[in-house]
């Protein structure tokens, strides 16, 4: 099984659910993937335009596409919580665990 975590990112950046997203869009359309997952076509075309997908979403994604879904859904978590102790200590564990995951998509950062 071919994951996002046993290769370095392609430009150096972490993984975050829109290339989750990206992988289930070159295997099939967005239709078909509501269809599979039972959501209606609105709710990931919202999830596309809000960049984010929910950690279920992007759980079952990654399970329909043979990854690991804890992992993804890690990074869905990771990606929507706000800013806290909390946040940044899971982020720090999940550093170790899996040296590619960086804090997603931290724009507050110069």
């Amino acid at each position: 099984m071919t994951s996002v975590f046993n290769q370095p990112a392609a430009s150096g950046r972490a993984p975050t659910t829109m290339d989750l997203l990206d992988m289930a869009l070159e295997k099939d359309n967005l239709r078909a993937w509501a269809r599979r997952l039972e959501l209606s076509e609105e709710a990931l075309r919202t999830a596309r335009s809000r960049g984010r997908l929910s950690p279920v979403i992007a759980g079952a994604l990654a399970e329909d596409l043979e990854l690991d879904p804890a992992k993804w859904i890690v990074i869905a978590v990771l990606e929507t919580d706000r800013e806290s102790a909390c946040k940044t200590r899971m982020v720090q564990r999940f550093r170790k665990s899996w040296p590619c995951l960086r804090e997603a998509r931290d724009t507050k950062k110069p």
